[in-house]
C-alpha cells in the first residue's frame, strides 16, 4: 500500500508539473506578444511625438504669419482710410472748381440776344465779372484750386 500511495502522489505531482509547464508556455507566449506590442507601442509613441513637434512648429509659424498679416493689413487699412479721406477732399475741391469755372464761363459769355430796354454789358464788364468769380475761388495748400 505504501507503494501505491507513493505512485499516486508521484503521479499527482507529475500531472501538476505538466499543468505548470503548460501554463508557463501559455504565459511565455503572452509575454512575447506583450513585448511585441510594447515595441510597436513605443514606435507609435515616437511617431506621435514627432508629429506633435511638427504640428507645434507649424502652429508657431502660423501664429507668426497671422501676426505679420494683422500688422500689414492694419497698415493697409489705415492707408486706405487716409487715401479715402484725401480722395473725398479732392472730389470736393474738384466740385468747387467746376462750379467756379461754370460761373466764369457764364459770366464771360456774350449775351445772345440783347434786350432793348436793358443796358448792354460791355466786354470789360464781362471780363471784370469773370475776374471776380475767378478771385472768389479758394486756395488750397498755397496753390490755386
Amino acid at each position: 500500500m505504501s507503494h501505491l500511495l507513493g505512485i499516486a502522489i508521484e503521479s499527482l505531482v507529475a500531472v501538476l508539473l505538466m499543468l505548470t509547464i503548460g501554463y508557463c508556455m501559455l504565459l511565455n507566449s503572452r509575454l512575447k506578444r506583450l513585448k511585441a506590442d510594447e515595441h510597436s507601442l513605443k514606435a507609435t509613441i515616437a511617431e506621435l511625438i514627432t508629429a506633435t513637434e511638427i504640428a507645434e512648429r507649424a502652429i508657431g509659424g502660423l501664429k507668426h504669419t497671422v501676426r505679420d498679416v494683422n500688422v500689414n493689413l492694419g497698415n493697409q487699412l489705415s492707408s486706405a482710410a487716409d487715401m479715402s479721406q484725401q480722395l473725398k477732399k479732392q472730389l470736393a475741391e474738384g466740385d468747387n472748381i467746376i462750379r467756379r469755372l461754370s460761373r466764369i464761363a457764364v459770366a464771360a459769355r456774350p449775351a445772345s440776344a440783347p434786350e432793348p430796354a436793358a443796358p448792354r454789358v460791355s466786354s470789360a464788364q464781362a471780363v471784370a465779372a469773370a475776374a471776380q468769380a475767378f478771385s472768389d475761388r479758394r486756395r488750397s495748400d498755397g496753390l490755386a484750386a
